[in-house]
């Protein structure tokens, strides 16, 4: 399993996190940021691929404006309150590194979230790999997270010029606030 997700929570705390977000909702807090941000980008009715989805909060908003998005994650509790929240949306329990094309293809790839801090250590050129194999020619690719993770912007640059992406854009938050040396966070969007 590539992933430090089950090292970092424990039982409790992802039961805790399946349910953050209708909690956040039910406070009446906008929860929709990166959705909107990727259906924006996304031709209508495009394959849409949430890697790394937790509950599927992104693929049902997703699924809602038209998509057809489909939702993975290596955690089967997630996935498992997922289809409680969302039961509508396509919500599977895979590890990003098993990503294959008898999955499909998919014209937007979105992994917000900080889902790219958690895969295991040295094992993110080969989840970008296993995201190449289900991008369409052409696609684009988008990675949410926060700066003071293991990660930087740098690392995820390298890793994509290696597979022949191209950045095409970066913010300093979902709501397209700019990038700066100041950002706590980072969107990027690259084209394959």
């Amino acid at each position: 399993m590539s992933t430090r997700w089950f090292d970092a929570r424990s039982e409790e705390q992802r039961k805790e996190y399946s349910q953050r977000f209708v909690k956040i909702a039910a406070e009446g807090h906008d929860i929709d940021g990166e959705g909107r941000f990727v259906d924006a980008m996304a031709g209508r009715g495009s394959r849409i691929l949430d890697a790394g989805c937790g509950a599927g909060r992104v693929t049902d908003y997703l699924r809602r404006c038209g998509h057809r998005a489909v939702g993975v994650d290596v955690d089967p509790l997630l996935i498992e309150a997922g289809h409680e929240q969302h039961p509508q949306a396509d919500l599977r329990v895979l590890d990003l590194a098993d990503l294959s094309p008898e999955l499909g293809s998919f014209d937007v790839i979105v992994c917000p979230g900080n889902v790219i801090t958690f895969v295991a250590s040295g094992t993110e050129p080969q989840i970008l790999a296993a995201m190449a194999t289900v991008l369409a020619p052409g696609g684009r690719v988008v990675f949410g997270f926060h700066l003071d993770r293991t990660l930087s912007v740098a690392d995820l640059d390298g890793w994509g010029e290696e597979l022949g992406w191209r950045l095409e854009h970066r913010f300093g938050t979902w709501e397209l606030d700019p990038f700066t040396d100041e950002s706590d966070w980072a969107v990027s969007v690259y084209r394959g």
